[in-house]
């Protein structure tokens, strides 16, 4: 057993008793650096009662008194027969009563500033069920609009190196191309030696491959016959001149 048990009281009990760094005390008790800040300013395991590792035969004193005038020193754990061979419980996170109520603000916060998180990690930080964590993405939550967005981590929920490692574990998996993307990606030698490619105005951008040449010509010859062009007086469908003369006869006006 490499970390002291009851880690977060432990870290409270040293953060208000002993002068060490906030990394020292991060390292001992298996926590982060920041998470050991915040209960220092009070942002983080409030109400929770410093456990004492000096009275528990977790850590000596003289391992404080090293650490103290040390700041490099990282503190070892007492060794304890007892503690030889055992495993780390496997199982689903236990959130005491206490904190259940705060899992639906964890979650919201999660998914607002991690949306690239999955249900089944969002899940094992806050240690609640995936039907909860997609009413929420939904916001179908029967409480969505008293719900209020809330730092895992500030709650007590899990740990600032748990989040890091989740949110470092999704980009990665974010970042990976599929084989088609890979494919059309150039190496940085290809991209500088070729020649910028003239760019089309907005207004006309489209019309790259508009014509007027009618695309049943071949060769460039014009094989329309003279049946595709109208005749100009067919367009006003004047009559004949001889039909004029005899129009002009029949209605002579006899006042001339």
């Amino acid at each position: 057993m490499s970390k002291p048990i009851m880690a977060r009281a432990t870290a409270v009990w040293l953060v208000d008793n002993t002068t060490l760094t906030f990394k020292q005390i991060a390292d001992f008790t298996g926590m982060h650096e920041l998470e050991v800040q915040g209960i220092a300013d009070g942002d983080v395991a409030t109400g929770v009662k410093g456990f004492d590792p000096i009275a528990n035969n977790q850590l000596e004193q003289a391992e404080i008194d090293k650490g103290e005038k040390d700041p490099i020193y990282k503190l070892k754990l007492k060794f304890n027969a007892a503690a030889v061979g055992e495993e780390k419980r496997r199982g689903p996170r236990y959130t005491p009563l206490s904190k259940r109520q705060d899992r639906p603000a964890s979650i919201l916060w999660l998914v607002k500033f991690h949306p690239e998180l999955t249900d089944g990690q969002v899940g094992k930080l806050v240690g609640t069920t995936k039907p909860t964590i997609q009413a929420i993405r939904e916001r179908t939550h029967w409480n969505i609009g008293n719900i209020q967005p809330i730092d895992p981590v500030a709650l007590g929920l899990c740990k600032q190196s748990e989040l890091d490692a989740a949110v470092q574990k999704a980009s990665k998996k974010a970042d990976v191309l599929s084989d088609d993307e890979r494919r059309k990606l150039v190496s940085t030698e290809q991209s500088l030696g070729m020649g910028e490619e003239p760019r089309l105005p907005t207004a006309i951008e489209g019309l790259e491959t508009f014509s007027l040449s009618d695309p049943r010509e071949d060769d460039g010859e014009d094989k329309r016959s003279d049946k595709d062009f109208a005749d100009a007086d067919s367009f006003f469908n004047l009559p004949d001149a001889e039909d004029n003369d005899d129009e002009d006869d029949d209605s002579d006006d006899p006042r001339r």
